[in-house]
């Protein structure tokens, strides 16, 4: 007679694969149960006669490597060399794993996802193979529409062509391939870690960012390198955790409980059988509904493992680039050819261009809390004036799907780069529709630009030394960065002037200021001409383009302009025009650690933009949330970021004009030039005159540049035609 479930719990495995013998004890649901594993060395008889032995003498028989029936997509096909296995034993319940494996991939997916927010995240997921894994494909499909089968692949070494493989022609050819299967020996069906003898290719493997089913197929079948792969399998042992570190798998996760280890070491087979013992009525049927009580009693996390020790514990963000002018779109390697194109023609091509995956940024760290981040740069074709010039839905579109892209690269942030950040309702609607924290980086592109506004008035000590006698000007002071820079600098320089072109948002601006600041003495106009020569900094931080936001030449001597608009308001020729004035970049960011951007960002080795190191910097600190958005920046925020900043020891790499560094010795001829002309009215008014003589003209072209856009309406045709058809044909390449 069988042993009574749930007081002296035994159960015996049989494995169809191996011929060891050996036992152990495992507690669950506060009872140790017993574990003898039998190896019957692939021959069926001998596990026949095996569970023949056993029937009465253990709680349960659990038969692994083998299944009674063959389950693929919707359809069921029972085997039939097995389905007699299960018809010996009179007393001893038989299980094959089938009454719990589907449930526990469903469940241990969800949790997974809950312990690493993302690790599933619009990845391409390859079942390895689909067969009796319904359960795991099913929840894995809930977070990807990106999804393969490699059952063609491994049991019929078909090459993975179009269409094959796709959940679509799995409903159609599902049973015919089970009536196929069926005939399959289970050493086919269930394959073992070792050389195939026939090779199968490595494309949908390659393809995939997830791998998906049996370890001893993926372990058979997968190509020799699997880097960055996540491996999804019921249990693994250390030999194959040592196989898949060797191949460059970034982690494995199993779905059954890791009952006394790090990683579930024993299958869906052997966890059902403990469920039959612990089960309360020893007479209830063996199905899911049976077990889903006991189950919905355990307390466990899937075995998550890292095999990498490099890529553990990293926080991913991305952040969108786009160019800011034709220029930047010849520098890239993949688009040199454009230059022979009309610059026009090639920014409206471009501005359709999908997302594309630029490089990965390594090396961030914290000095405080040793955290480490990962991030990813994405680019996006539109230039200033193509974003601004579209409606933003186009904007969007774009951004939405550089969000997905992001999330398939495991990011958690998604960071918004220049005029990315401006279009439409700056970064609202992209945060309502991504599934993923937005972030324009404004709150810390406030935060360094008035830290560096600081230290440069220092160096060029101006009258702003002494705040009560100085005067600050904001350009572009209704703007979600231009407004909240006002009302912090009303709160340390009294007297401001706001300059933006709508009046009826800055007389609403004004009385917030006021009613913050009652000391504040704010000016309001629509154009900076009439108050510029009386400024000591001027922080422009407009979204104009090819127009003159200001005059150089009528600044006073020693003034400092701060220039965040991009491209900058400031041209380097016209700032060459006053060498007595500092027109500087906004605050550029040191990251802390060894930073590599992968690519050349247009700034020194470590440095980014301030927008861009918010990104980094709430990865830095896990603040995976919707943080700076719309036109309104809470101060708050900028304060909270500058916490964050020095919390996690990012420094300003130094003060910075249209692109170069400048050294304390450049600073200081600037500020001696600015004294000699402070104390010399006359030789001032005549470095004026001649200042303005020489001013460009704003926004002119030269006849060469008239010459090249004035091309013939038939040129202009023929070669978008050409240039559109290079570019989609390079797209649908990389796809």
């Amino acid at each position: 007679m069988a042993e009574q479930a749930g007081l002296n719990p035994k159960i015996a495995v049989l494995h169809y694969h191996g011929a060891d013998e050996s036992e152990e004890q495992v507690e669950l649901l506060g009872s140790t149960i017993h574990i003898r594993h039998i190896g019957c060395d692939g021959d069926l008889d001998k596990m026949a006669a095996h569970i023949e032995a056993l029937d009465g003498q253990v709680t349960a028989v659990a038969l692994d490597g083998i299944a009674k029936k063959l389950r693929l997509g919707k359809a069921r096909v029972e085997h039939p060399a097995a389905a007699p296995l299960f018809e010996i034993a009179q007393q001893t319940p038989v299980v094959d794993g089938s009454g719990v494996r589907a449930a526990m991939e469903r469940w241990a997916v969800r949790l997974a996802d809950e312990a690493q927010p993302g690790i599933w995240s619009r990845k391409q997921v390859l079942m390895a193979p689909g067969l009796n894994h319904d359960g795991l494909a099913m929840a894995l499909n809930q977070y990807t529409e990106e999804m393969r089968y490699a059952d063609p692949v491994v049991y019929f070494a078909l090459p993975p062509v179009p269409g094959v493989g796709t959940a679509e022609t799995l409903t159609r050819v599902a049973e015919p391939t089970l009536n196929q299967l069926r005939a399959y020996p289970f050493r086919r069906l269930f394959p073992q870690a070792g050389t195939a003898a026939q090779p199968r290719s490595p494309k949908l493997f390659e393809w995939a960012d997830v791998i998906a089913g049996d370890m001893g197929g993926i372990r058979r079948y997968s190509p020799p390198q699997l880097k960055r792969k996540v491996i999804v399998t019921e249990s693994a042992t250390e030999e194959d955790v040592v196989d898949l570190r060797e191949r460059g798998a970034s982690a494995i996760v199993t779905t059954m409980p890791p009952l006394g280890h790090e990683l579930a070491h024993l299958g869906a087979a052997v966890f059902e059988a403990i469920l039959v013992a612990l089960r309360a009525d020893t007479q209830a049927e063996l199905t899911e509904n049976t077990y889903l009580n006991l189950m919905a009693r355990m307390e466990w996390k899937p075995g998550i493992k890292y095999l990498q020790p490099e890529e553990a514990g990293i926080n991913k963000f991305a952040f969108v680039i786009h160019p800011l002018s034709p220029r930047f779109i010849y520098n890239h390697p993949r688009f040199r050819w454009a230059r022979f194109f009309p610059d026009r023609l090639v920014e409206r091509v471009a501005a359709h261009m999908p997302p594309m995956y630029g490089s990965r940024i390594t090396g961030i760290e914290s000095p405080t809390t040793g955290q480490k981040v990962e991030g990813y740069l994405l680019y996006i074709g539109g230039t200033p004036r193509e974003l601004m010039r579209r409606d933003p839905a186009f904007v969007y579109r774009r951004l939405i799907r550089a969000s997905r892209m992001a999330e398939r690269y495991g990011a958690r942030l998604m960071g918004l780069g220049a005029f990315t950040s401006v279009v439409g309702d700056a970064g609202i609607t992209v945060a309502q529709k991504a599934d993923i924290a937005i972030t324009s980086g404004n709150s810390l592109t406030v935060a360094a630009t008035l830290e560096t506004a600081k230290q440069a008035v220092v160096k060029m000590g101006n009258s702003l030394d002494d705040a009560h006698q100085g005067k600050v000007m904001v350009i572009g002071a209704t703007g979600s960065i231009g407004s909240v820079c006002c009302r912090l600098l009303a709160q340390a320089v009294p007297n401001i002037v706001l300059v933006a072109p709508r009046p009826e948002k800055l007389i609403a601006l004004k009385q917030t200021i006021e009613s913050e600041t009652p000391n504040a003495k704010v000016t309001l106009s629509t154009t900076a001409d009439d108050y510029v020569g009386d400024c000591d900094l001027i922080v422009t931080t407009t979204t104009a383009l090819n127009t003159r936001i200001i005059d150089i030449t009528k600044c006073k001597p020693g003034a400092v302009i701060c220039d965040i608009a991009r491209p900058p308001d400031i041209t380097e020729e016209e700032a060459a025009l006053r060498p007595d004035v500092l027109v500087i970049e906004s605050g550029e960011i040191l990251l802390p650690g060894q930073p590599n951007f992968g690519m050349d960002i247009g700034l020194p080795p470590g440095v980014a933009y301030a927008c861009l190191a918010e990104t980094a910097l709430l990865a830095l600190d896990g603040r995976f949330e919707d943080y700076t958005l719309g036109r309104n920046i809470e101060i708050e925020r900028v304060k909270e970021i500058y916490r964050l900043y020095k919390k996690h020891g990012l420094e300003l790499s130094g003060i910075r004009s249209h692109d170069h560094f400048l050294t304390d010795e450049d600073l200081a001829k600037k500020r001696a030039l600015a004294d000699e002309l402070r104390n010399d009215p006359a030789k001032l008014a005549d470095v004026q005159r001649q200042a303005a003589a020489q001013l460009p003209v704003k926004g002119g072209r030269s006849k060469a540049k008239r010459g090249k856009g004035n091309s013939t309406t038939l040129i202009a045709s023929v070669g978008a035609a050409v240039l559109a058809g290079i570019a989609a044909l390079f797209f649908w390449r990389k796809k």
